[in-house]
């Protein structure tokens, strides 16, 4: 159904109700496209080029660019079938214009220009992290996302905590990482422990079978020193390299490295600087309720010690299913759904992939 609302500018604009909204994603090694239907998920097809980039121990940008070229026809094509819609029926598409790697986000950027000028749709340039708190919003109880929200986003590019109080007018960013991102943190300890890549999942297997008091590991940036600048900023970089030191170190006397306890101490230090700074946000902001994002959220431990901590300082806990945890479309399209029933005003063709983009960008106008 479509209404009208007037504008501070007092021209009326055309609001949509439960618009149909197609999603983008390409900012790193996943392809995703994602339709929703207002707060509900009709499709999230993604088509990951992760095995690709096994073989270099990490994401090989020119190779990710590749990929989506290759992925995106087809997943848009699946994605449709699976939601049961055509292209004449969408009401808006929805692109992930940053941040990201840059020529992955030109492939998705180029593909949504072309879509939106070959249907006429309009188009709605987004901010990818600002996404992973959008996917909040389709969660399959229906429960609202309640605002303000701290929010910790981790994944493999980016660690950054955030102050959401409106989900497309107020994103503060508190913190970020300053130096390697938890994922990276993740994909450079697991190769040091011999472990294959992607570092996460298999750092998560193996320290199931450790002991995470076995190695006292730095907290990055918890001293009080560091906090009187770097309150809630984050820096795993030390901690890589003490594990690094602590590996050389056993070798060298020749002793064999107990992986499952170095990977389970490590995940442990990893939850603790996560969860302890973002507590700290929401005691700090009187914010009751912390949401987290972003694919290390699959990390069993940081999950479970996210329940703990939240359930102990009475602060809710919100975690979108995993399966939109991860980079996905359906993301951006939950919240190009959000633009569009706000009724704001789509982004201009001339847009370009920003890979820096702000997160207090939420769209790009």
């Amino acid at each position: 159904m479509t209404v009208t609302r007037a504008s501070s500018s007092a021209v009326a604009e055309p609001v949509v109700r439960e618009p149909l909204v197609l999603g983008i994603e390409t900012s790193c090694d996943e392809t995703g496209i994602g339709i929703v239907r207002g707060r509900t998920l009709l499709a999230n097809v993604i088509s990951s080029s992760m095995d690709e980039h096994a073989r270099y121990g990490g994401v090989v940008p020119e190779v990710a660019a590749r990929a989506h070229l290759e992925a995106l026809e087809p997943a848009l094509a699946a994605a449709l079938a699976e939601a049961g819609v055509t292209t004449a029926e969408l009401d808006a598409i929805a692109v992930t214009s940053g941040p990201g790697l840059a020529g992955a986000l030109m492939v998705g950027v180029g593909a949504a220009k072309a879509l939106a000028l070959a249907t006429g749709k309009p188009l709605y340039a987004v901010n990818h992290l600002v996404g992973h708190v959008g996917a909040d919003v389709l969660r399959e109880d229906g429960s609202e996302l309640e605002l303000p929200t701290i929010a910790l986003l981790v994944s493999g590019g980016h660690t950054s905590l955030l102050h959401v109080r409106d989900l497309v007018d107020d994103v503060e960013l508190l913190g970020e990482t300053i130096d390697d991102a938890a994922g990276e943190a993740f994909d450079k300890v697991a190769r040091l422990l011999g472990l294959p890549y992607p570092g996460g999942p298999q750092i998560d297997r193996v320290a199931e079978g450790g002991d995470p008091r076995a190695v006292r590991f730095p907290r990055g940036l918890t001293l009080p020193k560091d906090l009187a600048k770097h309150r809630y900023d984050f820096s795993f970089s030390g901690l890589k390299t003490a594990v690094a030191r602590w590996v050389e170190q056993r070798r060298s006397e020749g002793g064999a490295v107990p992986v499952a306890d170095v990977a389970a101490s490590f995940r442990e230090a990893v939850a603790d600087v996560l969860l302890t700074k973002a507590l700290a946000a929401c005691a700090d902001r009187g914010v009751p309720r912390l949401l987290l994002g972003g694919g290390v959220v699959a990390n069993a431990r940081v999950r479970e010690l996210a329940a703990e901590r939240c359930a102990a300082a009475g602060v809710e806990l919100r975690v979108p299913p995993l399966s939109l945890c991860t980079d996905n479309g359906a993301m951006i399209a939950a919240l190009g759904a959000e633009l569009v029933s706000r009724g704001r005003a789509p982004s201009p063709l001339d847009f370009g992939a920003d890979s820096t983009l702000p997160v207090t960008t939420v769209q790009a106008v």
